[in-house]
């Protein structure tokens, strides 16, 4: 919205900052986490007063989580979606698409998300909604998002390219609505499974967010993505506004989502920011940069693949407990040690996936 001030610089020179998306990003990243900070508190109480006993511990999880996480409030996603939406609409340029894609899948998914956390704390049941239900909307959301995508871009909307490879690049066609979706659906739900220990989930997800953001100024800059051998996507740099109001907002959470967490951002959070990313990848077209850079939402999810599929062809249990974070805690790690190594990890995993930028 403020990028219109930029207009006026003719009058006063220091509006033509508002030009920048650079500047722009870093007063959304300031807006999202001051926005956070402030009314934080507000939400935390409030949610607080209306669960009562917060979010249901499932028994058959870590034995400790009973004492340790019993009655605290869920549905913290709340906070990082408001700070993230006021930012990106204050700090953003609104005639771009690509932030209203990027947005649409980000509120579905959190008002899925939402649902789910809604049933969870009536019933007082880890049991929430449906799970073909829920695939199903995330599906038709994340298609039409696709859709958008290949709507607005360019020739190359349609493209999947490999990296390491400069030459390669495979035309998907209509296709590319169903490989795009599964990346959006997969993006949400492998986040949600990450999300099980206080403050695990969200510095990832700013790890991934603020690798993500370059990308997208790089890949939206004609001159740097010839230079560095990429797609060009017209338009997709004003993704990086995005990116760091997740950013900011994600800060802002973690103030309160710290050991002992005040608050678990919930499928309202997890949810929205994996299809977040998911969208910012498939849009700026570095899908499989997303598995390098999400690789350890890609581990979460592939633990509780590989636990359900051996336990019901053979009986047996591959980890002592799925996802992975939790065998962790089976076999004697402290969670601020799991927390604390799997943020190492994220960390080692975004420079792999940036150096794919120039290894081409």
């Amino acid at each position: 919205m403020l990028s219109w001030l930029a207009d006026f610089s003719h009058h006063l020179s220091a509006l033509n900052l508002f030009r920048y998306i650079t500047f722009r990003a870093g007063g959304a990243a300031a807006t999202a986490l001051a926005f956070v900070f402030f009314f934080g508190p507000a939400i935390i109480a409030s949610l607080r007063i209306k669960q009562g006993k917060g979010q249901p511990i499932r028994e058959d999880g870590p034995q400790s989580h009973l004492l340790t996480k019993k009655g605290t409030p869920t549905m913290g996603g709340l906070m990082i979606l408001s700070g993230l939406l006021v930012s990106t609409l204050l700090w953003a340029n609104l005639k771009n698409p690509y932030v209203w894609i990027v947005l649409l899948v980000t509120t579905g998914f959190g008002l899925i998300g939402f649902y789910d956390d809604y049933l969870k704390v009536t019933k007082q049941s880890h049991k929430g909604f449906s799970s073909r239900a829920r695939l199903g909307l995330e599906f038709l959301i994340a298609s039409l998002a696709c859709f958008a995508i290949m709507r607005v871009g360019s020739a190359n909307a349609t493209m999947l390219a490999l990296p390491f490879d400069k030459g390669f690049a495979f035309n998907l066609g209509y296709f590319f609505i169903v490989f795009g979706a599964f990346v959006i659906v997969a993006a949400g739900n492998s986040v949600n499974l990450t999300d099980g220990l206080d403050g695990l989930a969200i510095v990832p997800v700013m790890i991934a967010a603020g690798t993500f953001a370059l990308i997208a100024y790089l890949v939206g800059h004609a001159l740097f993505s010839a230079y560095l051998g990429v797609n060009f996507v017209a338009g997709a740099g004003e993704l990086m506004v995005v990116c760091a109001a997740l950013i900011g907002a994600g800060l802002g959470f973690l103030w309160f989502n710290a050991p002992p967490a005040q608050i678990f951002m919930g499928d309202t959070g997890s949810l929205a920011l994996g299809g977040l990313l998911g969208t910012v990848a498939v849009a700026i077209k570095h899908e499989i940069v997303l598995l390098i850079v999400g690789g350890l939402f890609v581990v979460e999810a592939l633990s509780v693949i590989v636990q359900v599929t051996s336990f019901k062809l053979t009986g047996r249990r591959v980890f002592k407990m799925a996802p992975i974070h939790h065998h962790f805690e089976q076999i004697g790690w402290s969670e601020p040690q799991i927390v604390v190594r799997f943020w190492i990890v994220s960390f080692v995993l975004a420079l792999i996936g940036l150096s794919t930028l120039k290894v081409r």
